[in-house]
């Protein structure tokens, strides 16, 4: 299979990027990037979990968000292109109340104005606790 990205990265990079981020906060850590796919951890901390003691909901979709956000770039000519986000939804299937969730993306769509990730999220058994679909603009940079 022939890799989506535009340009070599490696999982140590794009953690350094996130260093002093929400990504950095919560704790959300890239850990393996393949042809066509992206994947991170979160730990479920009192920082990432609702008053009840399990996952909130917003922290599966920051964790879906930066996944997709940072494929979305991946792909790109960053030289003459950039991506911004224009949807994102979740539907949020299992609970978590304690270990890590790990998320992967992977795109449904790549094109010339918009691409579309979708994410999958599962707990430390494998078991599918999040699935998200972001949709992103690809614009092109003003020449100056």
């Amino acid at each position: 299979m022939k890799s989506i990205w535009y340009k070599p990265a490696n999982v140590e990079y794009l953690n350094q990027i996130s260093k002093g981020t929400m990504v950095d906060f919560l704790g959300i850590s890239f850990i393996e990037i393949g042809d066509d796919y992206l994947k991170a951890t979160m730990p479920v901390t009192e920082k990432t979990k609702q008053p009840m003691g399990i996952l909130h909901g917003g922290a599966n979709v920051v964790l879906a968000e930066t996944l997709a956000s940072i494929a979305a770039m991946g792909v790109l000519n960053t030289e003459t292109h950039y991506s911004v986000g224009l949807d994102i939804n979740a539907n949020h299937i299992r609970s978590v109340s304690e270990g890590i969730v790990t998320g992967i993306t992977k795109p449904l769509h790549l094109g010339r104005t918009t691409q579309v990730w979708s994410i999958d999220i599962f707990n430390e058994k494998g078991s599918l606790t999040c699935t998200s679909r972001m949709t992103a603009a690809v614009i092109e940079r003003k020449k100056v």
